[in-house]
């Protein structure tokens, strides 16, 4: 294992900012896959699941695990500034760095980060960033492709090595454009967004399912030994088009969200759940019913809930 600061940023008052890299496999090898972790203050769980990768890791190629002339890179944190004072986004004007890709090297703050990561990462044949979901809550860890042009297609059917219960594609949306895994797939390489269960908090059961699969992921594309104890799938994973998610909202009221359901539990239609109750007399305002049979692919946690908000996203 090699270690080096990939990029300094200096930020008032406190010490340079560094993002650090671990390499490993050949030195001068095949640049074979990137794995990397935090683009947010909060993904606590995304650098502990790199933290994790790093040790693996470094137990593998001391086995000699590594097929010759292969590297990898892995990151866990993008943005160690954010992560030291305890924010989500870049402190100093509250923008975030996995909407400034592919950057820019004379640009905002953002910008030059997000272009030094870049200059890193794009000669990688295969990419793994470990994100955190847009909505808080529980969800079904999963791996995610954005349709950013005919590489996709071929990056769906490599999803399925990574053994998780799902794989998802998205149409992108505007903002998609400006992401990580879109500008990773425009520079020619395969990039996956990998969900685990939890953000700024540690899940060490689906901490370890996500490090299980990112080496079953390296062990099926012929970067490490086919030796590699990396656990076996439950189950073939189900591709799901991100629009084929139902949503369930909260639609006549606001106040507590009370459910028993987690992520994964099948429910049938018409099948209840959850019920807002009114924050005063805890009189049932609202009973949340599933529309269709399916699984909980997402459900909000929050102990409150506004009028049309999404709760649950059931898929089918």
């Amino acid at each position: 294992m090699r270690s080096g600061v990939l990029y300094r940023m200096e930020v008032p008052h406190r010490e340079p900012a560094d993002i650090v890299g671990f390499d490993f496999g050949s030195k001068d090898g095949e640049r074979a896959c990137a794995i990397v972790g935090s683009t947010r203050g909060n993904e606590v769980q995304q650098t502990y699941i790199c933290a994790n990768l790093v040790a693996r890791l470094e137990e593998l190629e001391r086995a000699g695990a590594f097929a010759p002339n292969k590297n990898v890179l892995v990151i866990p944190c993008v943005n160690p500034h954010s992560m030291n004072v305890g924010t989500r986004f870049w402190p100093a004007n509250g923008t975030d760095i996995n909407r400034r890709f592919p950057g820019n090297a004379q640009g905002s703050s953002t910008e030059r980060v997000a272009n030094a990561i870049m200059h890193v990462i794009r000669t990688y044949k295969l990419g793994i960033q470990l994100c955190s979901f847009n909505q808080p809550g529980d969800f079904l860890p999963h791996v995610r492709v954005v349709d950013a042009g005919p590489i996709s297609d071929e990056s769906l059917g490599l999803a399925a090595d990574f053994g998780l219960p799902y794989v998802m594609s998205r149409k992108p949306s505007p903002f998609d454009t400006a992401t990580l895994n879109y500008a990773w797939q425009a520079s020619g390489s395969h990039a996956f967004s990998v969900y685990s269960r939890a953000t700024d908090r540690l899940d060490v059961q689906s901490a370890r399912q996500v490090e299980e699969a990112a080496l079953r992921f390296l062990v099926t594309r012929g970067v490490l030994s086919d030796t590699t104890p990396v656990g076996t799938p439950q189950a073939e994973p189900v591709l799901v088009r991100e629009s084929d998610l139902v949503d369930v909202r909260t639609e006549r009221a606001a106040g507590f969200l009370v459910s028993s359901l987690r992520a994964g539990d099948h429910v049938c239609a018409g099948q209840e759940l959850a019920q807002v109750l009114d924050t005063r007399n805890a009189r049932v305002l609202e009973t949340l019913r599933s529309p269709i049979d399916g699984r909980v692919f997402f459900l909000r946690t929050d102990p409150l809930v506004q009028q049309q908000m999404v709760v649950f996203r059931i898929a089918p």
